[in-house]
């Protein structure tokens, strides 16, 4: 057996933390976790540091770390705060692997340290790799590390081109289940309240990624990752809406064949190959069952009625930092959603007037990209404050 992998985890008190943690408690043995990051919920994240005998915990939100300092509900773990929190904990040298799955470009910077310290990456940050992909794969490249991919789309593509020759690869197919509003008509998306679009059908997640799940920005961004983690060009990447969220993506090869990753809708699957890899773990729940009765169904995305996946291919073969506009322009706008001061009809439309409306250059490093991102942001908010 392989030594015991020790874990960094941001984001510990979100969804993805709680699967992983799933994971650990099913191979303890194996797994154990010595840092953790939160923001405000610093009873939980207290919890798992008392559980997990956690020496080393990062609080982002500045209130919630001096209650947690005046409370000393931590007992003898250290505190740290904020984004040099994050930094510091992702690169201690008793920790194996950042388990990056706090939302947002806050990541960006402990994910690179990481990565530069020597740390294997399982990551769940979509943003990292939409704005940074350039910068985070010459890092990985560099430090000889392994990014290893947490969502469940690209953990299947991952596991279908195990032992393939790239060159004998045709397409990746990534499902979605199309989301909540999958059968409205136009006319029915008009009246979507944001309480409607922060239910998902299949799923259980953050409301930034249900929502994205309802106008597919969410697989556009899941598009991007795949062109950099498997170096693939959007021509070479598919879209196909499923349902059940069974089959987790497929990969067609020059021979017509195709391999497809089966799995309950639960992230446990993924992260658990994901952490563990090469070596398989054991369950945290039960897999499917043949014996009963099961229907896969597949149709085309519409693009027409959910135009975030169109802007975001245009944006990947446009290159440069057009990605990153359109993740920044597509979270300002569900920011403005949620608000109620835009419709969910208005995402899309904020999305793709504002990569209209601006240039997108090429950044030559990490500065550039994120003053490229600020001014999205600006822009997209003047766009949906006239919308």
């Amino acid at each position: 057996m392989s030594k015991k992998i020790n874990l960094t985890i941001l984001g510990v008190t979100g969804s993805i933390g709680d699967s992983t943690l799933k994971v650990v408690d099913a191979n303890p043995d194996r797994l154990a976790v010595v840092a953790i990051a939160g923001n405000t919920n610093i009873e939980k994240l207290a919890a798992i540091a008392k559980k997990y005998n956690v020496k080393h915990v990062s609080i982002s939100d500045e209130k919630s770390y001096k209650e947690a300092v005046s409370s000393k509900i931590f007992d003898d773990a250290k505190l740290y705060f904020g984004n040099e929190g994050l930094v510091e904990i992702s690169c201690l040298p008793e920790s194996d692997m950042l388990v990056a799955a706090v939302m947002g470009t806050t990541c960006l910077k402990p994910t690179l340290e990481a990565i530069n310290c020597g740390k294997d990456i399982a990551l769940a940050n979509k943003e990292l790799l939409v704005m940074a992909g350039k910068f985070v794969t010459e890092a990985v490249k560099k430090n000889n590390v392994r990014l290893l991919p947490l969502d469940s789309e690209h953990n299947a593509i991952f596991q279908c081109l195990n032992g393939e020759r790239k060159q004998d690869v045709d397409k990746l197919i990534i499902t979605a289940s199309g989301g909540m509003f999958r059968d409205f008509t136009l006319e029915q998306m008009q009246q979507i309240q944001p309480k409607d679009a922060l239910v998902h059908p299949n799923w259980n997640m953050g409301p930034k990624v249900t929502i994205d799940s309802s106008t597919l920005a969410n697989k556009g961004l899941e598009v991007i990752e795949a062109k950099w983690l498997f170096d693939m060009s959007p021509n070479d990447i598919e879209v196909v809406v499923h349902r059940q969220s069974i089959i987790h993506s497929m990969v067609r090869f020059i021979d017509g064949s195709i391999l497809a990753h089966l799995s309950p809708p639960n992230m446990t699957f993924a992260i658990s190959h994901s952490i563990l890899y090469p070596e398989r773990g054991n369950a945290t729940m039960q897999g499917l069952d043949f014996t009963k009765p099961m229907a896969l169904d597949f149709t085309p995305p519409d693009v027409k009625r959910f135009p975030c996946l169109k802007h975001a291919f245009d944006a990947l073969r446009f290159g440069k930092t057009a990605t990153c506009a359109f993740n920044a322009s597509n979270e300002v706008a569900v920011e403005n959603f949620i608000k109620g001061k835009i419709s969910w009809l208005d995402i899309a439309t904020c999305v793709g007037r504002t990569l209209e409306a601006i240039d997108h250059p090429e950044a030559n490093n990490l500065e550039e990209l994120l003053y490229c991102d600020a001014q999205v942001r600006i822009k997209a908010q003047e766009i949906a404050n006239s919308l």
